[in-house]
């Protein structure tokens, strides 16, 4: 079971939303703690997150109730995989002024009509609450450092709480940030004692983030953070799943290479994929030059991919997602 963070959000459905929900409700508080909240011009704006099956009428419904409260929509993305039966996708994110003191009211009634007719699996965010992240790592720093940096300086919309490693070598690099450096040492006799005490030391984020953590997460850890643990894997998935990628990569002579940014399931390196890119390589390249080149993938494809979910862009179907971007 995941851990909400009760001061602020508690919902039904994780941050995405997966197919095993029809229905789903979201009791979103007023945050009284100011480090969370976004500047004033953020505060009375909300996005709401749709999946149901295709049907006339669903825009309109969706408008007119947002319209009957006095909103004003400010972007809306959709996407239908069929024209007739097939899965139906929204994106909408309004603004009205006083939101935060209505909140409950507004998505209460809202599920108990609109979604309700339309067997709607939805969430609504309030933009004035700022995503908590927490970041696992290992030993390499690339992913991490340029998480890191792109937080200071604001270029990512989330509250990053602190960091667990598996090793000591980037606790200063990490301190330097003014972030909480956590030591959680992970050997094949301690591992779900170490799940354990990572799971208490991430309790109340929302997200948790593997910035090329090198430990596979059991299964059991994973059911307790269904669809909020991002991870960015060295290979343009599905090829060359597992360890060392680029060795694999190298060794089968292909000429792109690439970074995949993933949720994690119990199926390694199987989860939905959220972002990937690639670079074009040449048989002259070693994989020393590989891997080098393929860090700066993997550093873009993350950040990507953490700012889309905590900008609640992204929208788990199955083993795939639809990315509002």
């Amino acid at each position: 079971m995941h851990i909400q963070n009760k001061q602020h959000v508690s919902f039904l459905i994780g941050r995405t939303m997966s197919d095993n929900t029809t229905t789903a409700t979201a009791s979103i508080k007023s945050s009284k703690n100011s480090q969370n909240v976004l500047s004033s011009d953020a505060i009375d704006t909300a996005t709401l997150l749709i999946k149901c099956r295709d049907q006339a009428g669903i825009v309109q419904a969706v408008s007119e109730f947002i319209h009957r409260y006095g909103a004003n929509i400010i972007t809306l993305d959709q996407y239908s995989t069929a024209y007739e039966g097939g899965q139906y996708f929204m994106r909408l994110e309004f603004a009205l002024a006083g939101l935060s003191e209505i909140m409950d009211n507004f998505e209460a009634s809202f599920g108990h009509t609109v979604a309700k007719r339309h067997n709607m699996a939805w969430r609504l965010h309030n933009n004035a609450i700022k995503t908590k992240v927490g970041i696992l790592v290992s030993k390499f720093d690339h992913a991490l450092l340029d998480l890191l940096w792109r937080h200071q300086r604001g270029l990512l919309d989330c509250e990053i709480t602190s960091v667990v490693s598996n090793h000591e070598d980037l606790r200063q690099a990490v301190e330097n940030f003014g972030i909480t450096f956590h030591y959680v040492p992970v050997t094949k006799d301690n591992k779900a004692e170490a799940e354990e005490q990572i799971h208490i030391l991430m309790a109340g984020n929302d997200l948790l983030v593997l910035a090329r953590y090198m430990q596979i997460l059991s299964s059991d850890f994973v059911k307790r953070w269904p669809m909020q643990v991002i991870n960015i894997h060295h290979s343009f998935l599905p090829a060359f799943v597992g360890a060392d990628p680029y060795r694999q990569a190298y060794e089968k002579g292909v000429k792109l290479i690439g970074a995949t940014a993933h949720y994690v399931t119990a199926e390694l390196d199987q989860g939905p994929i959220i972002e990937q890119d690639v670079h074009r390589v040449t048989h002259r390249q070693g994989v020393a030059e590989l891997r080098a080149i393929g860090r700066d993938i993997e550093r873009n494809v993350l950040a990507r991919a953490v700012n889309w979910h905590v900008q609640n862009r992204v929208i788990v179907a199955g083993n795939k997602t639809v990315v509002f971007n």
